[in-house]
């Protein structure tokens, strides 16, 4: 039994067909696995954007601390110069 002409392009169109449904297929996974990539970095940069908060908060209350602390020395040693 061997194979015809018809028979030899009917395999043909059939692998060709499976070709395109496999690259689109491909395509449509970078595609989600790009959205993907796109969400996680907007959540990185929103967390980096919290964290940078933070810290400038956290850096004025230090400032503030030691101004603080720098003042209440100023008045100590005010007090013990006049004495």
């Amino acid at each position: 039994m061997s194979l015809e002409q018809k028979d030899l392009e009917l395999i043909e169109r059939i692998v060709y067909k499976n070709a395109d449904d496999i690259a689109i297929s491909i395509a449509r996974s970078f595609e989600r696995l790009e959205e993907r990539i796109d969400s996680v970095e907007s959540r990185l940069y929103g967390r980096l954007a919290e964290l940078e908060d933070r810290i400038d908060a956290t850096r004025q209350d230090i400032s503030d601390t030691i101004g603080n602390l720098k003042e209440e020395l100023r008045d100590l040693f005010t007090f013990k110069d006049a004495e």
